[in-house]
């Protein structure tokens, strides 16, 4: 299928970008997206009546990445301002970092960070520059202690005090995302009570989402574009409850597209535990091995994320449901409204 940037815009009025996060989680609205015989169908819900969507036996996936406060700011020796954003950390004293400054650091120069601490740049990795840290303590302590909350570029503020618990999952424990795995901001503690009486089980991956994840697609001819690397990690529990699952005839749903592509990163043959490095790209006509449904939030124009669910739902689906969202005035992306997309049973979803 020959796809082209152009296939995946749509129209957003800039005043539906969720600015800020509800006071309560499961408060959000969540349009459901139904695959009627051959025609999609919509419903208004609220994101309180997802366990009356699910059944028993159904699985959720949840990404239990944590937000590490990975924006820091300091200047060069030059006296020049940067800022920089951590992309990954790399053992006890390294890390990946994009930086901003008027002009790009030289390796072997060193830059203060938050008027505490220096960092030497030893060198380039792409679009990304290597940091060694101090050796008195962790990269990640570092960062933990002197950044920022990294909150996307369509919120047009800094972070305040309410998005140190309203941007991070309840559930959040592998520290080393540089975003939210948005999707699980929906839910608390009331709604997982709920689900586990409905029957509901959980099971849990990691996957630590990058800085290339705000990245715009470049390439017009989705053939050439190059996806940005993601650490992932998938434990034997899942691997067992997803089996367990579909033996007893339940529905694998991930809460989130980042859970996805953890899950059909490490399912291009049998589904296998452990940890790996993705760079899977889904597009409309990828076969799922893992994903029966998805819950996810509304994405970008012209993202890889809208083109991930429009390979899972159908991209005339999506075309559907994001001009039937924008009509009725849903909160888009991070902190906005939810969707519950299922798979079309026998469809490549072109």
């Amino acid at each position: 299928m020959s796809l082209t940037l152009d296939d995946f815009d749509y129209p957003l009025p800039p005043e539906l970008i969720a600015q800020t996060a509800l006071a309560d989680r499961a408060a959000s609205r969540l349009l459901l997206v139904r695959q009627d015989a051959q025609s999609p169908s919509f419903e208004d819900r609220s994101f309180r009546d997802l366990p009356d969507l699910l059944r028993a036996g159904d699985l959720l996936v949840f990404n239990d990445s944590r937000v590490l406060h990975a924006r820091l700011f300091g200047v060069k020796e030059t006296g020049g301002q940067v800022e920089v954003m951590i992309e990954r950390p790399l053992g006890d004293h390294e890390a990946l970092a994009m930086i901003r400054a008027s002009k790009s650091p030289k390796p072997g120069s060193r830059i203060r960070l938050s008027e505490s601490f220096d960092v030497e740049v030893t060198g380039r990795a792409g679009e990304f520059f290597h940091l060694r840290f101090p050796a008195d303590d962790t990269a990640v302590n570092y960062i933990e202690r002197h950044g920022k909350l990294p909150l996307p570029p369509y919120i047009e503020r800094g972070a305040e005090s309410d998005d140190e618990a309203r941007y991070q999952t309840v559930y959040a424990r592998e520290l080393g995302s540089v975003a939210a795995p948005t999707a699980g901001l929906h839910f608390d503690e009331a709604l997982f009570a709920r689900l586990e009486a409905r029957g509901v089980k959980r099971a849990f991956v990691t996957l630590h989402v990058g800085a290339g994840t705000f990245q715009p697609v470049r390439e017009h001819d989705l053939s050439q574009h190059q996806m940005h690397r993601e650490l992932y990690s998938i434990p034997q529990d899942t691997v067992d409850a997803i089996a367990r699952t579909r033996a007893a005839g339940g529905r694998v749903i991930c809460v989130g597209t980042t859970s996805l592509r953890a899950l059909e990163s490490a399912a291009q043959g049998e589904l296998v535990a452990g940890s790996a490095e993705t760079g899977i790209f889904i597009t409309p006509g990828y076969r799922f091995r893992v994903a029966d449904a998805l819950i996810t939030n509304f994405h970008l124009p012209k993202s890889t994320l809208l083109m991930l669910v429009s390979a899972l739902a159908g991209m005339d689906t999506m075309r559907r449901a994001y001009a039937h969202a924008v009509d009725n005035r849903y909160r888009f992306f991070s902190y906005g409204d939810a969707m519950f997309l299922e798979k079309p049973q026998e469809s490549t979803a072109a």
